[in-house]
């Protein structure tokens, strides 16, 4: 078994609202093992086999039947979260926000070239396999991309702060018993 964590998209927005306690129940009618959820944000950490392409089609089709919206699910093992947290792959100063927007595919070289490309005073990305590192100096409303450069991406993707995710990172390894090597220390 390996610890997944689940990023569900847009969830808990508008009229798409989600009850966290339902969503562990449909986790574990799933058959998924040691589930929980992390601040209302759509973060669910659990533990199985298989691939993730596999567990994010299973996940997203049971929350579409459950609520009958579409819930595009992006799965990272533990191991992989702790990794897109150490690479850090520009300086953070006071007054940035720094997110990483998970992506259910790689993009081409070329995407991810173009994608980069659209980096300016206010946002930088960096594209790192199916995941970007994204530093704005200022707030997340500050950004000047929008939806027409994201989409270059794919379809769909979902971000968080990593703050946040420095957090679970913390909160798994804590709930695992051991540190596990590549650990956070932030709290």
């Amino acid at each position: 078994m390996t610890t997944r964590v689940a990023f569900l998209r847009a969830v808990n927005v508008g009229k798409r609202t989600v009850a966290m306690a339902r969503v562990v129940e449909i986790f574990e009618e799933l058959g998924y093992e040691q589930v929980w959820t992390y601040i209302n944000s759509g973060n669910v950490v659990f533990d199985a086999t298989g691939s993730r392409a596999e567990h994010e089609r299973r996940i997203g089709d049971a929350l579409a039947a459950e609520y009958g919206f579409e819930v595009t699910t992006f799965v990272r093992t533990a191991a992989q979260i702790r990794a897109v947290l150490a690479a850090q792959p520009f300086e953070v100063v006071d007054g940035d926000t720094y997110f990483v927007t998970f992506l259910q595919a790689t993009p081409s070289v070329a995407v991810a070239t173009e994608f980069e490309a659209c980096s300016n005073d206010v946002d930088s990305v960096v594209v790192d396999g199916a995941e970007v590192h994204w530093r704005m100096h200022g707030s997340s409303m500050d950004t000047t991309l929008g939806k027409k450069h994201w989409k270059l991406l794919g379809e769909f993707s979902t971000s968080r702060n990593t703050t946040m995710l420095h957090k679970l990172s913390d909160r798994i390894v804590a709930r695992s018993g051991a540190a596990q090597p590549g650990s956070s220390s932030r709290k």
